[in-house]
């Protein structure tokens, strides 16, 4: 998606962004046809899980976005920051390279075949080390969306967001190697994600909440807060900075353990689908067959998303009273059986977590 108008000219300023300018045509013919349909146009609700959860982000600080939604879930996916011009040039420049294309011939891109496209994409990413996302062109973005602050134009459009409690069992818990780790082995496995130098503290610290975990449980844990929960975290407290005690983001961690494959997932990435859709029978990967316990999820989970959508506020008589996040309390709800809200819940590990930056921030 970047393509910055100082590589291709002034025709493709906003060539960086299109992928998020989609979704904003997308809302906008929403919001227009949608009383058509027996909704409400001044009462859209956006949400979306992973990249779904990044395209909210983006959505809640875009200027062209304003306006178009009037509250949105983040699910797991916590997008903080955008790509700078200076990133995005070295990646466009790489690619017109690899694809042999004159700048000056931009619209020569549009002609290239979709697998060589994709194929060159692949090894300029590889090449930088990040990838094409989007970009601060001065018209969508001309600031990060969550840092230094939160966008001061949606701080009262209400937030529902969130994450799983081990986010990576999904992707790295497909290696079977994993389960059987040491932690000789978990250390080695973690120099991908923390500086050696932390490695003894940042076990300690996660083991001291769970005395009980395997090295695979924590090094699910630790992966999890380094790449999804750290960045949610840090927009929860982004939003209420902006507020103060008037906030209305409310925060959530899935913490139910799943007993698919004999419980070693845990809570993954993607588990809060099959709850918050009420589709369980049509995921029994995720969170195995129907049962009582899949039900009060369902029950949990389902209503919270409903009356969100309905009223811009989760609490609803599924649930105990869920307070708004604020830094003096840090209120999170629990997604588990029963759903419980906690403040604070994870302060051992937040507080450690606090020394590093949001990841994909590609400085």
């Amino acid at each position: 998606m970047t393509a910055p108008s100082g590589v291709l000219g002034e025709a493709f300023k906003r060539s960086g962004n299109v992928g998020y300018l989609d979704l904003v045509a997308a809302m906008n013919w929403v919001k227009a046809n949608i009383a058509g349909f027996g909704g409400d146009p001044n009462n859209i609700m956006i949400y979306g899980q992973s990249g779904g959860g990044r395209k909210v982000s983006l959505c809640f600080a875009g200027k062209d976005a304003t306006g178009a939604f009037a509250k949105g879930v983040v699910q797991s996916g916590s997008h903080l920051m955008v790509q700078t011009p200076d990133q995005a040039q070295i990646l466009t420049t790489a690619l017109l390279k690899a694809l042999e294309i004159d700048p000056r011939n931009a619209r020569a891109l549009q002609a290239v075949p979709q697998e060589r496209l994709s194929t060159m994409q692949t090894q300029v990413i590889a090449r930088a080390g990040y990838r094409f996302e989007p970009v601060m062109d001065g018209v969508s973005f001309d600031a990060h969306p969550f840092i230094p602050n939160a966008p001061r134009r949606t701080a009262k459009v209400p937030m529902m967001l969130g994450t799983a409690k081990t986010e990576l069992s999904n992707q790295l818990g497909n290696n079977p190697e994993i389960y059987t780790i040491d932690e000789a082995a978990l250390k080695v496995r973690l120099w991908r994600y923390f500086p050696p130098a932390d490695l003894d503290q940042a076990i300690a610290v996660f083991k001291s909440s769970s005395p009980n975990a395997s090295p695979t449980e924590l090094f699910f844990k630790m992966t999890s807060w380094r790449s999804y929960i750290r960045n949610a975290t840090i927009m929860a407290e982004k939003r209420s900075e902006l507020n103060d005690a008037d906030n209305p983001t409310w925060m959530y961690q899935v913490t139910w353990r799943s007993p698919v494959e004999g419980g070693r997932r845990i809570s993954e990435h993607t588990l809060d689908l099959p709850f918050m859709f009420d589709n369980v029978a049509r995921a029994p990967n995720l969170a195995g067959p129907p049962s009582e316990t899949t039900r009060s999820m369902t029950q949990s989970m389902a209503s919270a998303w409903l009356a969100f959508a309905r009223t811009g506020n989760p609490n609803n008589p599924a649930i105990p009273h869920w307070p708004t996040y604020e830094l003096a309390a840090r209120n999170v709800m629990l997604f588990d059986v029963p759903p419980q809200v906690v403040s604070d819940p994870f302060k051992t590990e937040r507080v450690f977590m606090d020394r590093y930056q949001p990841v994909r921030a590609t400085e």
